[in-house]
């Protein structure tokens, strides 16, 4: 392993920050340049995101104002082609399963969501797209002060990666506040924000407001483009927390202490391969193999590659270095596309100990290691050791 970010010097992202919240360990081992992971949703939200940007970026000045029905047809071109760009990502990313095109349907409703955003900012609500004119596609955009921009620090310290500024006006056209607008693709909130999106917004306004001394009113507000609704952000300044963060995840050889429990450990944590504590907990609260998806470390005893037919053995922890113990206990079970193929990678590899297995489907006679599963060499990262 070669110690990430090395080379420049350390700042922290609101995601950063969130992983970190949420399990320094996990913070840890996503700095180790172990093999990402993406997923369907991370696309489509990545290409929703990217289709609305390039909308408020147009160059409109070859049209007429009064003309409509243009938006539709820009909007599929450029989602198609985000949409593309993704898939191409996707495929070429370590872990990843299978690329779902029927997802797309979804990317066009969450653009449409946004769309209708923009236009209720501009005081035009439930427009039909088609019904856009010219003209007032350039009085939305006009609202637009910065899209996909960078916000750091003027210490470098603390940054991210912001969607939307934009203004509010007045019936003179003057600006009256600022709007810090994150697009969301995910579940819309019920009924408040989740602590890391409120984290979130919260520092990129925090960010704003320490660069410019003289700013107008702003607020931070996620724009959940799947129901076209927004949730503001509110409450006193993050960033003496934000920095105290900083400081705790300087970069540095030592695993950093685990944050054990249901919230990391029972989670969708990406790095459960190379964490041992996931393992020892649930071994500890008797909540190991049980459940319809469950994580494990297992045996492969057989394996017969034209039907994905396996026998598995599975395995507990010696201890909380991840050492494996085999049960004796043998199940059945069978891997299926990408879920398939990464064992064989596996196997041609030379791979023969234990193996971790994510997600497993436990609910029918044999486990399903689909192409939603996590198929990788079990090699925990022990408290005491270093990265190279």
């Amino acid at each position: 392993m070669t110690q990430s970010g090395s080379a420049k010097p350390h700042s922290l992202s609101p995601s950063s920050w969130n992983r970190w919240e949420i399990c320094p360990r996990q913070y840890w081992l996503s700095r180790q340049r172990l093999p990402r992971k993406t997923g369907m949703a991370a696309s489509l939200g990545t290409a929703v995101h990217a289709t609305i940007e390039d909308l408020v970026q147009l160059d409109l000045s070859g049209k007429d104002n009064s003309e409509t029905d243009w938006m539709p047809a820009i909007a599929e071109e450029r989602l198609q082609a985000r949409w593309q760009e993704e898939k191409e990502i996707f495929e070429n990313t370590p872990r990843h399963g299978d690329w779902k095109e029927k997802e797309y349907s979804k990317a066009r409703t969450q653009q449409a969501g946004g769309i209708e955003l923009l236009l209720a900012h501009a005081g035009v609500p439930k427009l039909a797209p088609k019904n856009i004119t010219v003209a007032l596609w350039k009085r939305v955009m006009a609202l637009v002060l910065a899209a996909e921009g960078e916000l750091r620090t003027k210490d470098g310290k603390l940054m991210g990666r912001l969607d939307l500024l934009l203004a509010d006006v007045n019936e003179k056209g003057e600006i009256t506040s600022w709007v810090v607008a994150d697009l969301k693709t995910g579940r819309a909130p019920s009924p408040d924000l989740k602590p890391e999106v409120r984290r979130q917004l919260l520092l990129y306004r925090d960010i704003i407001l320490s660069n410019n001394p003289n700013p107008p009113p702003i607020r931070a507000e996620g724009w959940y483009t799947d129901t076209a609704k927004t949730y503001e952000a509110q409450g006193e300044s993050v960033l003496d927390d934000a920095y105290a963060a900083w400081k705790e995840t300087i970069p540095g050889t030592t695993p950093l202490e685990p944050k054990v429990g249901t919230n990391s450990c029972g989670g969708f944590c990406d790095w459960k391969a190379w964490c041992p504590h996931w393992w020892s907990w649930r071994k500890d609260n008797g909540t190991l193999h049980v459940g319809d998806f469950i994580d494990a470390v297992v045996l492969v005893h057989s394996y017969e590659p034209s039907s994905g037919a396996a026998s598995l053995e599975l395995c507990e922890p010696i201890d909380d270095t991840g050492r494996p113990l085999p049960t004796g206990k043998m199940v059945p079970a069978v891997f299926k596309g990408r879920g398939a193929l990464n064992f064989e990678l596996l196997k041609s590899d030379g791979h023969q100990g234990p193996v971790y297995l994510g997600s497993i489907l436990t609910n029918a006679q044999s486990w399903r290691i689909g192409s939603w599963c996590d198929v990788l060499p079990w090699a925990p990262i022990a408290d005491s050791s270093t990265a190279e």
